[in-house]
C-alpha cells in the first residue's frame, strides 16, 4: 500500500474513532482487512475489553472457507461475530469500518452481521 492512501486510511480511522465509542450498552463492532484475510471484533471502549472476536482465522471458518479474503469469508466472518455477540447478549452494536470505504468486504461483513441480529 502507497503511504498516501496509508495515511488516508489512517486519517479517516482516527477522525471516524473520535466521533464512535462502544459502551456496555451498546459496544463497538470493529472491522479489519488485509489482502488475505477479515477480521472483526465487538469492544466495550470504556472497559477496553474485547466481547467477541472473529476472522478467517478462527477455529470455527479453518477449514470451511476456500479463499480467505473475498467477500465470501467477510460474509462468513459477518455471521460468526454475530452469532457470538447474540451469545453475549449483544443485540445493538455501533459499527466501525476502521477508515476503510463501506465497499465490498466490509460491507458484505456488515450486512451479514444484520441478517443474523445485531442492529447498527
Amino acid at each position: 500500500m502507497s503511504k498516501k492512501r496509508l495515511t488516508g486510511r489512517l486519517r479517516r480511522k482516527l477522525r471516524v474513532k473520535n466521533k464512535v465509542r462502544g459502551t456496555e450498552m451498546r459496544p463497538r463492532l470493529t472491522v479489519y482487512r488485509s489482502l488475505s484475510h477479515v477480521y472483526a471484533q465487538v469492544i466495550v471502549d470504556t472497559k477496553g475489553e474485547t466481547l467477541a472476536a472473529a476472522s478467517t482465522l478462527s477455529k470455527e471458518l479453518k477449514g470451511q472457507l476456500k479463499n480467505m479474503g473475498n467477500t465470501e469469508a467477510a460474509k462468513a466472518v459477518g455471521e460468526l461475530v454475530a452469532q457470538k455477540a447474540r451469545e453475549k447478549g449483544i443485540t445493538e452494536v455501533v459499527f466501525d469500518r476502521n477508515g476503510f470505504l463501506y465497499h465490498g468486504r466490509i460491507k458484505a461483513l456488515a450486512e451479514a452481521a444484520r441478517q443474523k441480529g445485531l442492529e447498527f
